[in-house]
């Protein structure tokens, strides 16, 4: 299992805000039954690494849709010895500080 965090950035939108298009690539992680978490600054999800390019693409393109230009950053923790949690990352960096 992996960790994604991915960070949809639309360009060239009518005003600042832009969480009408985070909602709307949100409602599609929601939709594919994956664990996530939304943070202020972009969405963890967890699962397979096919599934999670597959999800980003799809996200991407969802959000391409209603704006000229999107980048989206993506970072992916795979590891093979345990299955992630956000939790267990969380705890394992505190209990070190």
């Amino acid at each position: 299992m992996a960790m994604m965090e991915i960070s949809i950035v639309p360009m060239g939108t009518s005003e600042p805000g832009v969480s009408k298009y985070v909602a709307k690539a949100l409602k599609v992680v929601k939709e594919s039954g994956l664990e996530y978490t939304l943070t202020p600054m972009g969405t963890l999800v967890i699962g397979d690494v096919e599934r999670l390019l597959q999800l980003a693409a799809k996200m991407h393109r969802v959000v391409l849709e209603d704006v000229v230009r999107v980048v989206t950053y993506i970072k992916i923790d795979d590891r093979k010895d345990k299955d992630p949690t956000f939790e267990e990352k969380i705890k394992s960096v505190l209990e070190k500080i």
